[in-house]
């Protein structure tokens, strides 16, 4: 073989073994982790299953509807009720992916049993505020008015964070209230009051807001120091953990905090 041809073979060879290995770097680049290829796996899609505290059905009902719409294929399912119920839920296994509760105290239920993936974040505030009949018949005008005899005041049962919320009002009024009755969500207590079974009850200035002219409400100075910080949190085992991130990153965005503050809640 001459001196030309052997140089010749020998750039070929060179030449084949940089195709090789440009190939073998363009096949790892694409599998690589956060490509395009990969992010595209992450697209929300299903459904994503929520339990959150009663005082926010009315704002998460919006914020989920609009989830779907932007979202297409997906499908948001709630389970609203007293933040305590729901945390024993979760604790007992039952399928979620998201909590939202109502103070941090009930999140610690679950966290406590190392039921959330991550740190819960506080994503809204609220306070307090006396639902009375349409019209005040009754001239509400402070926390103490409702010790007046005769007077039919409903209350949160105390294990839910409206009706601890409703005791640290009332302690710092240096006031004693017997209700009626204790409910065990904020919305049950306000159903009381448009049903006229009862005069009056302590709620969310949310609930009082969502229900319109059905009530009427009555703030008072003691809520400030009953405020309660709303956390949420994803759920260790949720099934369904891409799209509920998706959902809380909803939830926590400009948009899901506009809906938020028009319900009445305060900023974090």
């Amino acid at each position: 073989m001459t001196r030309s041809a052997h140089r010749t073979r020998r750039i070929l060879q060179v030449a084949g073994a940089s195709a090789a290995a440009l190939l073998t770097l363009s096949a790892c680049s694409s599998s690589a982790p956060g490509t395009d290829a990969g992010s595209s796996s992450s697209k929300p899609s299903g459904t994503v299953t929520v339990f959150a505290a009663a005082s926010l059905e009315e704002s998460f009902k919006t914020l989920g509807e609009r989830f779907e719409k932007e979202h297409p294929g997906t499908k948001v399912t709630f389970n609203f009720g007293g933040s305590d119920t729901l945390a024993a839920s979760i604790t007992g296994g039952a399928p979620a992916d998201v909590f939202a509760a109502a103070s941090t105290k009930t999140m610690e239920i679950v966290t406590d049993k190392q039921d959330a993936a991550g740190s819960p974040a506080t994503f809204v505030r609220n306070r307090l505020e006396i639902a009375t009949l349409p019209g005040n018949p009754d001239r509400i005008s402070s926390l103490k008015d409702l010790t007046k005899p005769g007077l039919k005041v409903v209350l949160c049962d105390e294990s839910v964070p409206c009706g601890t919320a409703a005791r640290k009002a009332l302690d710092a009024g240096g006031l004693k209230l017997t209700p009626v009755s204790y409910e065990q969500d904020v919305k049950s207590a306000l159903t009381k009051v448009e049903l006229k079974e009862a005069d009056a009850a302590v709620v969310y200035k949310t609930d009082v807001r969502a229900a319109g002219d059905k009530v009427e409400g009555v703030d008072f100075p003691e809520s400030a120091q009953a405020v309660n910080d709303y956390p949420i949190a994803l759920l260790k085992n949720a099934p369904n953990p891409g799209t509920a991130k998706a959902f809380m990153a909803l939830v926590r965005s400009a948009e899901g905090q506009k809906v938020l503050s028009q319900a009445g809640f305060l900023k974090p």
